[in-house]
């Protein structure tokens, strides 16, 4: 029973400290992704630019926050529950998960204001968004990607020394 209990306490803090990284995460994604112009018609928003790329910079913004923070968070398991690896595997693939989707919705929600009106409609930016949801996978494949290439390098060394 104390088994499955720290089991289950790995898993519950690990999932709770990347949402909380995932708040950050918005942020940072918020603060470095350019936002696309929009121009409101009677259509509905339309797109400043047609051949844009902020739409792909936005996605590969979060592509890059999600790596980073899957490779610091798999790390940071790695070195405090590795006694508890499933547990943690777990954590780091169900938390990375949520911390994405968390960080989707903070930063979508930190840009996005009217700049100016005109006669052809009102010019806006548009609130970040992801054209490429697959993106959304990059912290949790990162996070437990590195836990297992620090565990075999770890134990491959400890077989060397035996």
């Amino acid at each position: 029973m104390r088994h499955l209990r720290g089991n289950l306490t790995t898993l519950v803090t690990t999932v709770l400290a990347l949402a909380l990284l995932g708040v950050a995460a918005g942020f940072v994604w918020s603060a470095l992704a350019p936002v696309s112009q929009y121009v409101i018609t009677d259509t509905g928003p339309e797109l400043v630019d047609l051949e844009t790329q902020t739409l792909i910079q936005a996605d590969g913004w979060f592509a890059v926050v999600g790596l980073v923070c899957g490779l610091l968070s798999g790390v940071a398991a790695y070195l405090l529950a590795r006694r508890r690896p499933v547990a943690a595997l777990l954590g780091l693939a169900g938390g990375g998960l949520l911390a994405g989707y968390i960080a989707l919705l903070v930063g979508s929600s930190a840009k996005g204001t009217i700049h100016a009106s005109g006669p052809g409609g009102v010019a806006t930016t548009a609130s970040l968004g992801l054209t490429a949801h697959g993106v959304m996978f990059a912290w949790p494949v990162a996070a437990t990607g590195i836990f297992w290439v620090v565990e075999f390098v770890v134990t491959y060394r400890l077989r060397g020394q035996a």
